[in-house]
């Protein structure tokens, strides 16, 4: 059977459901795929997470002795390759946002990869996120370890191309994949016209807990639900001052935050100082399954971003039949038709925000319905986490494994 590693920073992990999918359906595509995550996860709050926590091999719960072994059995082992690892985590820690010391720390965690892959009799290594799982990957391919790809995300990578060195893991990579035609649009900006062809667009997709439900009729109640981190880029204080204007304007509505973070503390207060802890709700994490209430419950999904890749939980929304409210960034009006399955509004803007939230609330049910058939139909065409996993399992050199 075919064998591949997936390296995570952090697995499972609450919002990165989508990376257990790809496993899954990768699995399903006839490739065995072993588990590698850099750090322990701490927020599984699906069953299905927990079930992959046990799967998961984590790189840091070695401890520090293991790693220093493993620096010192590379040493004496493959002293050249070791070397030459070592003048590439200077290189690129140099003037990086991390530093040389933490580099240093790649190093180690590379070598120590390194002899799990060798032991597990895996070909290649595919990571998510273009930060230090990829910068792990490709030190353990300098130490002479087997070919990786790894799949950017954004807007992290994009933000900071130059200090965590994308372009040389995209110059080093076997093939580079981006979850949407903006994604590789921004890839190719940071790396020169050679290695373009190695850059593919291998959308994330959704599993049959959503495009197998035969979606409900949208709800008549004035209801509105937003998913994900609670943090700045993903625009929730925003939606508060909206949801406050629209208040003042009579509008009878309910909006549920599903999610949690680091600025939970602030929009709960800003939800007290504006009037509406009756009608804005915050719930923490919930599992797929509350997720999947969640959604069906709505009239929209509301996500006022500022910055994004491509939000998987859009994708839900859409399969379970349900038009979105966003905006235009990134790869989310390849998702939305404005009109047709949903509303896009510039970023940052409050006005916009709630001239779009009021037309959700004021359609009627059929017309909503009539949208989320729509953007369902677009889902399924293009996110079905069986083809998509597929594509990029055609990617991956692992003939003759």
């Amino acid at each position: 059977m075919k064998t591949v590693a997936y390296l995570v920073n952090q697995y499972p992990k609450v919002s990165h459901t989508f990376i257990r999918r790809e496993i899954s359906a990768l699995e399903s595509a006839g490739v065995a795929v072993q588990r590698f995550s850099i750090r322990k996860s701490t927020d599984a709050v699906d069953e299905a997470d927990r079930a992959e926590a046990e799967k998961t091999r984590v790189v840091l719960d070695a401890g520090p002795h293991r790693l220093a072994w493993s620096v010192l059995e590379t040493a004496l082992k493959h002293p050249v390759r070791l070397g030459r690892a070592a003048v590439l985590a200077a290189r690129t820690g140099f003037g990086s946002e991390r530093g040389l010391l933490v580099h240093g720390v790649y190093l180690a965690e590379a070598c120590l990869l390194g002899r799990w892959l060798r032991d597990s009799g895996c070909r290649h290594v595919h990571a998510h996120f273009g930060t230090n799982p990829a910068m792990v990957a490709m030190l353990c391919r300098e130490l002479g370890g087997p070919p990786f790809s790894f799949t950017v995300h954004g807007p992290e990578e994009f933000d900071k191309a130059t200090t965590i060195a994308l372009a040389e893991k995209i110059r080093r990579a076997e093939f580079v994949v981006a979850v949407s035609s903006f994604g590789r649009s921004q890839l190719l900006r940071h790396t020169s016209v050679e290695h373009w062809p190695k850059v593919h667009v291998v959308r994330c997709g959704v599993d049959d807990s959503f495009v197998s439900i035969e979606p409900q009729s949208a709800p008549s109640s004035p209801r509105l639900v937003c998913v994900g981190r609670l943090c700045e880029q993903k625009g929730q204080l925003l939606l508060v001052e909206a949801a406050a204007e629209l208040a003042r304007r009579g509008m009878d509505f309910e909006l549920v935050l599903v999610g949690d973070g680091e600025m939970r503390a602030v929009i709960e207060r800003r939800i007290e100082e504006t009037g509406l802890a009756g009608r804005v709700q915050i719930t923490g994490w919930l599992d797929g399954e509350g997720v999947r209430c969640e959604l069906a419950r709505a009239r929209a999904l509301i996500l006022p971003s500022f910055a994004e890749g491509l939000p998987v939980v859009i994708m839900e929304a859409l399969a379970l039949g349900r038009p979105v409210v966003s905006t235009f960034v990134a790869g989310i009006p390849e998702l939305v038709e404005p009109g047709r399955s949903g509303w896009l509004v510039p970023a940052g803007s409050v006005a916009e925000l709630v001239a779009s939230m009021e037309a959700a609330l004021r359609a009627t049910p059929s017309e909503l319905t009539k949208m989320g058939a729509a953007g369902r139909a677009r889902v399924l065409a293009r996110h079905d986490v069986r083809e998509t996993a597929r594509s990029l399992a055609s990617l991956m050199p692992l003939e003759g494994t």
